[in-house]
C-alpha cells in the first residue's frame, strides 16, 4: 500500500503565501508522520547571494529534508524555484527511503509549475551553488549535431504530420517499428497470461529489433533499481493494488530515458519504436495497458506515484441529482392503481 504522509495546516498556508515571493527558502522536514515546516529564510540580496548563505548551514549531515529555493526569475505562474532532495549518506536507511516516498507529495502540494529545477544530494558539493550550476550546465542541450543526427533529426520531425484540408483534418503518425525477438514474445505472451508480472525490452540498434533483457520477479519497491542511468528501456509492470475495497491488477507501461547521457539517435529510436510497440502487444498479446508513463529517473517508481497515475484523484464538484422535466403540454390522464380485487379509478 502506499505511504502518504499528512501535510499540517502551519506548512500548507506557509507554501501558499511563500509563493508569492517574501521567502527565499523554506525548509521541509518529517516529523511524527507529518510533513512540518523546518525553517525558512527571507530573501537578503540576489539569490545567488543567498544561496550557499542561506542553504548551507541548514543542512543535517544526519537527517534528510527537503528544501524549496527561490531563484529570482519568473514564469506564467509566479517565481521559479529549485525544489533540494537532501539524502546525506550518513543517515538512517528507513528514513531515505521516507523521504524518496513523499517527495512527489510535497512537490504536489507545493505545485510543480513553480518548480524550474529539481536536485537530489546526499553532500554539500551536490547541492551548493556549484553543484546547482553544473546540474543545470548538465541539463541544458546537447552539443551541435552532426550531419548524420540532423538527419535522423528530420525524420523524426517528419513523424507527425497533421493534413488539414477542406476535406480533411486528421493527423498521421509515420513511427518506426522494430520487430519483437522470439524471447521477447514469449515474455509478452506470459505477461499477457499473468504467468510473469514484469518485462524489460531493449532496443537491438544493429539488429533492427526489440530484444527481451530479462522478465525477473518484480515487486512495486523493485522498480527504482530496474530502471538503468545510462541507457533507455521500456518496462511493462503488473501493478498490483487494492482501490476502493477492490483488488486490481492494472498493466503499466514505462518508457524509461535517463536524459542527456543517452545519444540522440538512441532517444529518437525510442521514442519513434513506443508507439508502434504498444500497438502490437494491444494488438497481439490483448494487453489493456492502463497507463502509459515517461521518465528520466528510476526513484521518480514509488507506489505512491503509480497508484496517484493510475487512479488520478477527481476534483470535480459533484452535482445534485435533478429531477427531468416532464414533456411540454398535457400529459394525459391521470390512472391511480388499486390492488387485487378493487377498482381502478380514471382521473
Amino acid at each position: 500500500m502506499f505511504l502518504s504522509l499528512v501535510v499540517t495546516l502551519e506548512l500548507r498556508d506557509f507554501l501558499a503565501r511563500a509563493r508569492g515571493g517574501a521567502v527565499r527558502l523554506i525548509k521541509v522536514r518529517i516529523q511524527d508522520e507529518q510533513l512540518v515546516l523546518g525553517a525558512y529564510r527571507e530573501p537578503e540580496e540576489s539569490w545567488e547571494k543567498d544561496y550557499d548563505h542561506f542553504l548551507l548551514p541548514l543542512l543535517d549531515e544526519q537527517e534528510p529534508c527537503y528544501v524549496l529555493y527561490r531563484l529570482d526569475s519568473q514564469n506564467a505562474q509566479g517565481y521559479e524555484w529549485i525544489f533540494i532532495s537532501w539524502s546525506p549518506d550518513q543517515s538512517p536507511v528507513k528514513q531515505k527511503m521516507l523521504y524518496a516516498a513523499t517527495r512527489a507529495t510535497v512537490k504536489k502540494e507545493f505545485g510543480g509549475g513553480h518548480l524550474k529545477y529539481e536536485i537530489f544530494g546526499t553532500a554539500e558539493e551536490d547541492v551548493c551553488l556549484l553543484g546547482y550550476q553544473h546540474h543545470v550546465s548538465s541539463c541544458s542541450g546537447p552539443a551541435p549535431l552532426t550531419l548524420a543526427e540532423q538527419e535522423l533529426q528530420k525524420i523524426k520531425m517528419s513523424e507527425v504530420k497533421t493534413d488539414i484540408s477542406v476535406e480533411t483534418k486528421h493527423q498521421t503518425l509515420q513511427g518506426v517499428a522494430f520487430p519483437l525477438q522470439e524471447t521477447a514474445k514469449r515474455a509478452m505472451q506470459q505477461l499477457s497470461q499473468k504467468r510473469i508480472n514484469y518485462v524489460q525490452l531493449r532496443l537491438d540498434v544493429e539488429k533492427e529489433t526489440i530484444e527481451l533483457v530479462h522478465s525477473h520477479p518484480t515487486e512495486t519497491r523493485d522498480l527504482p533499481r530496474r530502471v538503468p542511468k545510462d541507457s533507455a528501456r521500456y518496462h511493462f509492470f503488473l501493478y498490483k493494488h487494492s482501490h476502493e475495497g477492490d483488488y486490481l491488477e492494472s498493466v503499466v507501461f514505462i518508457y524509461s530515458m535517463p536524459g542527456y547521457s543517452c545519444s540522440i539517435k538512441e532517444r529518437m529510436l525510442y521514442s519513434s519504436c513506443k508507439s508502434r510497440l504498444l500497438e502490437e502487444v494491444e494488438k497481439d498479446y490483448h494487453l489493456e495497458v492502463a497507463k502509459k508513463l515517461e521518465i528520466d529517473d528510476g526513484d521518480e517508481l514509488t507506489d505512491e506515484f503509480l497508484y496517484d497515475e493510475v487512479h488520478p484523484k477527481q476534483h470535480a464538484h459533484k452535482q445534485a441529482f435533478a429531477k427531468p422535466r416532464g414533456p411540454a403540454g398535457k400529459r394525459g390522464h391521470k390512472r391511480l392503481i388499486k390492488g387485487t380485487g378493487e377498482t381502478i379509478l380514471h382521473s
